[in-house]
């Protein structure tokens, strides 16, 4: 059966209400066959027009009657159009929820049978705690499905960091795993997604606690690691398919890169440079990207020493910058695993901001 709820109505009261129409449906297969059928059940009570009189034309049959274990119908409705059966499914639903919700309409023109009821997924495969109507809707669902399947690692959950996050949690990887055994403190909530309430602040959660809380609400599989990596945990990143490094310049982050690069293990290290000249803020986001195919280059782009007098590293608040940073680097993560075309293959990009430039480096060539 095909099942429609909240389908508004008028009862003898003149009282909007919502109920289900219910339809026999014929599949061919996984789609479905003409339909052959004008008859359609109804779970409610009888609908009615403005002056609260049963809708004329449509009766058929007024009775409680179980179909299937739990769905009970109170009427069945009889109307088609002349001298034909409906095309199909579409057609006959829209036209009975046409003759039921014009005259509730008539009451309040906002009613609406199109409610975009949330459709949860139960499927323990899917890893999204409700569908991808996005991918659908836009015809994607085929590309977008070249990054099921994939342990995806980000370390380091400040700005940019909570930013990958954000973004990543809307693909179908299998899981994210999250590193950082900092506090988010109210700094952070100036350079991160959202909008953080107050009593959040007040308990001074670890940040992969806080946003594990906000983003398993849509991914079944984020995974919070209250620790940074180091010596005595690296090992725990050693079967990850790809890794984002958004931490500060250290030895931890050297270690780490050495890690990946001895297992072969993609990533991209991501990092913000920002000064102060004549009253104004200058500086760039670099994404820098190693994978198997290319990786010479990484002890000439990404520096490990101490910040020093860089803003950024004084907890400067700049979201945009964070978020353009991570963007930057999903969109090449996005390129390396096919969803996003890749001509230029480039392994380091920086954008400048006085410019308003990109600048594209390290290209396989």
């Amino acid at each position: 059966y095909l099942l429609v709820a909240s389908v508004p109505y008028l009862n003898s009261q003149r009282e909007i209400k919502r109920g289900t129409l219910v339809s026999k449906i014929t599949l061919a297969g996984d789609r479905t066959a003409p339909a052959d059928d004008h008859v359609i059940f109804f779970i409610g009570e009888f609908p009615c027009d403005v002056e609260g009189n049963p809708i004329q034309g449509i009766a058929h049959s007024s009775a409680d009657q179980t179909l299937d274990n739990g769905l009970v119908i109170n009427h069945s409705f009889s109307n088609k159009p002349p001298d034909r059966m409906f095309y199909d499914y579409h057609e006959k639903i829209t036209s009975y929820v046409n003759i039921i919700s014009s005259h509730a309409q008539a009451v309040d023109p906002a009613v609406t049978a199109k409610t975009f009821k949330v459709v949860e997924s139960e499927d323990p495969e899917i890893v999204f705690q409700y569908f991808d109507t996005n991918s659908s809707r836009a015809e994607i669902n085929m590309i977008s499905s070249k990054l099921e399947g994939l342990k995806i690692a980000i370390i380091g959950l400040g700005g940019t960091g909570s930013y990958v996050l954000d973004l990543v949690a809307k693909t179908s990887v299998k899981e994210i795993h999250l590193y950082d055994k900092d506090t988010f403190l109210q700094h952070n909530a100036f350079r991160a997604p959202g909008a953080t309430p107050k009593n959040k602040l007040d308990e001074q959660p670890k940040k992969v606690i806080y946003l594990h809380g906000i983003y398993s609400n849509i991914h079944k599989y984020v995974i919070p690691h209250e620790e940074h990596l180091n010596f005595s945990n690296i090992d725990q990143i050693s079967d990850m398919n790809f890794v984002f490094i958004c931490i500060d310049t250290s030895e931890e982050k050297k270690l780490i890169m050495e890690e990946l690069l001895a297992r072969n293990i993609s990533f991209i290290d991501v990092g913000i440079g920002v000064e102060e000249i004549d009253g104004a803020l200058i500086g760039s986001a670099r994404i820098t990207t190693c994978t198997p195919e290319k990786n010479d280059h990484i002890k000439t782009r990404v520096s490990f020493s101490d910040a020093g007098d860089d803003l950024y590293g004084q907890n400067i608040q700049i979201a945009e910058l964070n978020a353009l940073n991570a963007a930057l680097a999903v969109i090449k993560w996005k390129k390396i695993y096919g969803v996003y075309h890749d001509q230029e293959k480039e392994h380091n990009s920086s954008y400048e901001i006085s410019i308003n430039k990109i600048i594209n480096d390290e290209s396989i060539t």
